[in-house]
Parts: structure tokens; sequence; C-alpha cells
């Protein structure tokens, strides 16, 4: 079951900018983080998980990327669907090879 987003993208963006812009403001960035959650409404360690996010899909940490991510899971379904299929072509395949000699003997 997906957990529902409480926060919309939008609300996401403004508190790491707000992250960004006053991070000369305070001794860490955890400080930085600490004071700007409850502003957002959300608690120290998802507004930190937003911070490393954005780094990492801004390329200024490294990671993978929201879309690296998006596109691993795409292929693993369609990796998935793929095998399903072939395993669906060996059965038949084998019933109509075995109808084919049950047919020959006849």
């Amino acid at each position: 079951m997906k957990k529902q987003n409480k926060f919309s993208p939008e609300v996401r963006e403004r508190a790491v900018r707000m992250v960004q812009e006053h991070r000369g403001e305070y001794p860490s960035l955890w400080a930085t983080i600490e004071s700007i959650a409850p502003k957002i409404g959300c608690v120290p360690q998802t507004l930190n998980e937003w911070v490393r996010k954005h780094e990492v899909d801004t390329g200024t940490r490294d990671g993978v990327t929201s879309a690296e991510r998006e596109r691993v899971k795409e292929l693993e379904r369609e990796n998935r669907e793929l095998r399903k299929a072939n395993e669906i072509l060996k059965l038949a395949s084998a019933f109509f090879a075995q109808a084919e000699l049950d047919r020959r003997l006849k």
C-alpha cells in the first residue's frame, strides 16, 4: 500500500528552497532544518529527506535520482510482464507440441 503524501510538491520545493536560503544563518544544515520544519508542519527528518532528495536530483549529492529510480521501477515491471508472457508461451508451446505428437501417433 502506497502512503498518501501529506505535502504537495510545491510545499516541498518551497521548504527545500527555504533551507537553502537560510542555511548561512545557522551553525549547521541540521539546525537550519530543525528551525524550518515546524514552520512547514513536518518533522525535521522529513524535511531532511526532501533536502537530500533535491541534492541528489540536482547533482550536488551522489545517489540515484528520482528519474533513474522511476526508470528502474518501470524496467522491473516490464521485466516481470515479459517473464510471465514467456512462461505462458512455453506452456502453450509444450501443450501444442504434445498435441501434435498425440495426433501423429494415432
